[in-house]
């Protein structure tokens, strides 16, 4: 069974569009479409019966029904769904449960020589700054990396991550065909730089 958690606003904001429809829409569907672990990517959407999937987990959530493929099932677990409403914006925004300590490493070849660059040339580099860079996924030849300490909000991660990181890393390995900074930011506490 998913454990997923609306807000009041969140649960309110289905309910209301739920009602709008007029009883034609039944149930919310929510699918991952991309991301990473640490910052996966959604798809949300009011849905009828007739679009319900026989592989599909159903779950209860303050009086609605939500459907979920068992992949994006998975990918939800412990997460919190929410409306947000700001200057320029408002929506749904799914956070992910927190990895917790017993999240395995990447593995593979591709993983391997990562983080050996992660660890012989880019970490030594900038634990001056207090910062550190950890591989958190590869997917086939995708990598995603995680900033925290220094790095984490820092103003000029991006310049880090860009210049430096990604220099070292395709020179290493030129298979590599993207490089996902799925850090969030805005939580760091201590940035090297601020803005």
């Amino acid at each position: 069974m998913t454990s997923l958690t609306f807000t009041d606003r969140a649960q309110e904001m289905v309910r209301t569009f739920l009602d709008q429809s007029e009883g034609e829409l039944q149930a919310l569907r929510i699918q991952v479409n991309g991301g990473s672990p640490l910052a996966p990517a959604f798809d949300l959407s009011l849905v009828t019966d007739d679009d319900l999937d026989p592989d599909d987990v159903s779950v209860e959530a303050g009086g609605f029904r939500v459907l979920l493929d068992p992949k994006s099932a998975q990918r939800l677990e412990g997460a919190v769904v929410d409306f947000v409403q700001r200057v320029n914006e408002s929506g749904f925004e799914i956070t992910p449960a927190a990895p917790t300590n017993g999240v395995e490493a990447p593995m593979g070849a591709l993983a391997d020589r990562v983080q050996e660059i992660l660890d012989q040339q880019v970490n030594p580099s900038i634990a001056s700054h207090g910062g550190r860079i950890d591989l958190v996924e590869v997917d086939e030849t995708d990598i995603y990396i995680e900033m925290s300490g220094g790095c984490q909000g820092c103003a000029m991660s991006r310049a880090t991550l860009r210049q430096g990181v990604e220099k070292m890393l395709r020179k290493a390995i030129p298979e590599i065909t993207e490089i996902h900074d799925v850090t969030n930011h805005a939580a760091g506490q201590n940035p090297y730089f601020s803005a």
